[in-house]
């Protein structure tokens, strides 16, 4: 990008923010600066430069500055985390402080909300004994409930997790996987696994599992039980009928806390009225102790194309 007769240069201080957090991986965060906000940017030292003309200069800083903060923090920002701020009107820097940070043993960085969206969701979890969660993917609704259920579990405030998901198949058949009824059921599963694997050591994730204080389940297993001080989530809940929300609600004992997660667009039930996850949409709202949370594109946190996607698909639904 070459400079012209009406460029502007602004310099930034960088001191006490860690570089490579700032710029990333081979300056991958200030290309993606560049790429959203027609920018320069070059990191020296303790010197962040911008180069532009006055208006991207004006709308580059703060931007810029609220990276620096989160470096100065430690805090991890990701080509993702600049693009959504670059480019939404008013989005909110990732939560800092106590507030939107879930801080767990063992982890070298803070789980922090991204978005206010995010914020919320975090904030809705510890008020309230029954959440539901509706978004699309890449919101962050799956991660970070579990993130709150292992910070539980670790201050003792629970003693045990339980992770559920439908076991429905979204357009592929496992039924003649080899294997037992577990080895069958595992795939829906994995994704439960790997966010636990994400935040805690794995041999603390085996030996938990093997002692039962964390369960990952088919929703199925949970008829007939009464689960008390438990941390339990409801992943993939767009799949789940309304007879399986209804017994899987009224599984809560004292001192538990349910979360249930889902995208309603995403239902691979054969008839999408029969889904729990809308009919407790309609039917939940107002009772006090539960909340409902949406989150929405605006709250996606992984490839900044996965946005793009899940917009795409929506303008075709209404098209």
């Amino acid at each position: 990008m070459k400079a012209d007769a009406n460029d502007v240069v602004h310099r930034i201080s960088t001191e006490g923010a860690d570089s490579l957090l700032l710029g990333g991986v081979n300056d991958v965060n200030l290309l993606e600066l560049q790429r959203a906000l027609g920018v320069r940017a070059s990191l020296r030292g303790d010197t962040l430069t911008l180069g532009g003309t006055l208006e991207q200069i004006e709308r580059a800083t703060p931007v810029v500055q609220g990276l620096i903060d989160l470096a100065r923090m430690g805090e991890s920002i990701a080509p993702e985390d600049v693009y959504r701020i670059a480019s939404e009107p008013g989005a909110e820097m990732p939560a800092t402080g106590l507030d939107g940070r879930i801080v767990l043993p063992g982890m070298r960085r803070a789980i922090v909300a991204k978005t206010g969206g995010q914020k919320d969701y975090l904030a809705a979890i510890t008020a309230h004994d029954i959440v539901v969660g509706i978004g699309p993917a890449g919101t962050g609704k799956t991660y970070l409930a579990v993130a709150k259920a292992v910070e539980a579990l670790a201050r003792k405030r629970v003693k045990r997790i339980i992770l559920a998901r439908p076991a429905v198949e979204a357009g592929e058949s496992l039924g003649f996987l080899p294997g037992d009824l577990q080895a069958k059921v595992d795939p829906y599963l994995r994704p439960l696994y790997d966010a636990l694997e994400d935040m805690m050591p794995s041999e603390k994730v085996q030996k938990a599992l093997e002692t039962r204080t964390i369960e990952i389940a088919p929703l199925a297993y949970m008829r007939g039980r009464t689960l008390s001080d438990a941390f339990i989530i409801l992943d993939e809940a767009q799949n789940a009928t309304g007879a399986q929300m209804k017994m899987f609600l009224t599984r809560l004992g004292v001192n538990s806390r349910v979360v249930v997660t889902g995208d309603k667009t995403q239902v691979d039930l054969p008839k999408r009225e029969d889904s729990g996850l809308i009919q407790v949409e309609r039917i939940l709202p107002g009772i006090e102790g539960i909340s409902f949370c949406y989150l929405q594109d605006t709250d996606v946190v992984r490839h900044r194309l996965v946005r793009d996607i899940i917009r795409a698909y929506a303008e075709d639904q209404v098209g």
